[in-house]
């Protein structure tokens, strides 16, 4: 029901604004934004999992059925931000992609963190996103260790996840995020190879480079 009743929330919205306007679109990406509805399990709104489904069409959905099904308290998953500058005279800039992960009751956390360049655009609604790295942030099980564990923390390199995806699958690693709605409060944005599922998403605050 809640699916159904945001589908048609959707198509309301983008019924009422007929066309897409690149450069007011584009001003209003740039913002701070957190979660409201996914389709899907919330790990899905990282564009990670994009890519790794373009890495992996035969078997992605069988990994994520598997991981899905973990109940909770054993693993819970969010809230999740996206962080967004957009340079709307270049086409391109930063994204960032936060999940909080939580497994055996809370015991272990972390911000699942993806980092992506924006390469360009793709018609009035899309933006194209290069996937960089991914990183468990401010992990709780490294914190616990004696002396090292914020140093850890703060200092150890991501991994390089686009470039894994890469040799995986060449192209995999670049994904097509597509806005329909998005202004002061809400964006509403799509994985293009699943048009279908919406993501919604509120505004925090307007994004800041120093929070990349």
């Amino acid at each position: 029901l809640v699916g159904w009743l945001v589908g048609w929330l959707v198509g309301w919205l983008v019924g009422a604004l007929p066309y897409t306007y690149y450069w007011y679109y584009g001003a209003m990406l740039s913002t701070d934004r957190e979660l409201l509805f996914a389709p899907e399990d919330v790990t899905r709104s990282s564009p990670f999992f994009w890519a790794f489904q373009q890495a992996f069409p035969e078997n992605s959905d069988q990994i994520f059925s598997i991981t899905d099904s973990i109940p909770a308290p054993i693993k819970e998953v969010g809230p999740a931000f996206q962080n967004i500058n957009f340079v709307t005279e270049t086409g391109r800039g930063q994204f960032v992609s936060r999940v909080k992960v939580a497994t055996l009751g809370g015991l272990a956390t972390s911000i699942m963190t993806t980092r992506a360049t924006i390469v360009g655009v793709d018609g009035v609604d899309g933006i194209k996103l290069k996937v960089e790295t991914t990183k468990p942030e401010e992990s709780s099980a490294i914190e616990r260790i004696p002396l090292l564990g914020t140093v850890i923390n703060q200092n150890a390199p991501p991994f390089p996840s686009g470039e894994a995806l890469e040799k995986v699958k060449e192209g995999s690693s670049q994904v097509t995020m597509r806005t329909t709605f998005c202004d002061e409060g809400l964006r509403i944005s799509r994985y293009d190879a699943k048009y279908d599922g919406v993501f919604v998403w509120r505004r925090r605050e307007f994004a800041s480079y120093e929070m990349l």
